[in-house]
């Protein structure tokens, strides 16, 4: 399937390669896309797109967000947005010795208050992982969403929420101590790239998040437009297909 978009539209990845066919996902990606605001916003028109949310705040790990959103990003069959606190710029990590943010600069595409509804959230390494308001939107966009992700100590913020209770999951191996102390209902797993447990997919650090995204998006394309995807993105690790690789 090398050359193929399987998506509708011209995306990025069209571009880079030149063309290619458009395969639609047919009744389900359609059905996926219609989904109704999380907050009473008005239904933005996905066209034959699955919704991806990207929960940012300020401090977000660029990998962290990045790795995910050209995986999502490339295969064209989903519809990428930010969702943050308030419409307000954000700044990414970037140049710590100046003692400030100094990262990329992001205007969210929507707030808590007015985001539509997502099949499927992702959440980095960011400031705010305690913070209520973002609590509470995870707790009611995951209700109908199929996948709620986390990359590296985004880890914290989804815990927070309780929905890993019970579970298991991973983070950065840096934060592993932490994370089992602050979440001692949570069983942290060491040493994989990805822990997967249905809806709830906690990915280690930084890029560990390619391999649990192509994992994620597996579900929706097949194993061979997976491949696909990964061999355009020159992705050549396998631990997407298991998770079960070493991520130390």
């Amino acid at each position: 399937m090398a050359g193929t978009q399987i998506g509708a539209g011209v995306n990025r990845r069209t571009l880079l390669i030149g063309g290619g066919s458009a395969v639609g996902l047919g009744a389900l990606a359609l059905a996926t896309s219609r989904s109704s605001a999380v907050q009473g916003a008005s239904v933005p028109d996905f066209g034959n797109r699955i919704p991806v949310a990207f929960l940012m705040d300020n401090g977000a790990v660029v990998i962290d967000f990045a790795g995910p959103w050209e995986v999502f990003q490339d295969s064209g069959n989903f519809h990428l947005f930010t969702v943050a606190r308030t419409a307000d710029e954000l700044q990414t990590t970037g140049n710590f010795a100046d003692g400030r943010r100094s990262g990329l600069r992001i205007r969210p595409d929507y707030t808590l208050a007015n985001a539509p509804q997502p099949k499927i959230i992702v959440m980095g390494a960011q400031m705010g992982s305690d913070d209520p308001d973002k609590i509470a939107w995870i707790r009611k966009a995951a209700a109908n969403a199929d996948v709620v992700m986390s990359v590296c100590t985004g880890a914290f913020l989804l815990a927070s929420t309780g929905l890993l209770d019970g579970l298991k999951a991973t983070t950065h191996h840096g934060s592993y101590d932490r994370f089992a102390q602050k979440f001692p209902k949570v069983t942290l797993v060491r040493g994989r790239r990805f822990v997967d447990n249905g809806k709830f997919v906690t990915a280690g650090g930084l890029t560990s998040g390619i391999d649990a995204a192509l994992h994620v998006s597996q579900r929706y394309l097949g194993l061979e437009a997976t491949e696909d995807l990964a061999g355009h993105l020159e992705h050549f690790s396998q631990d997407w297909k298991t998770g079960a690789s070493q991520a130390v």
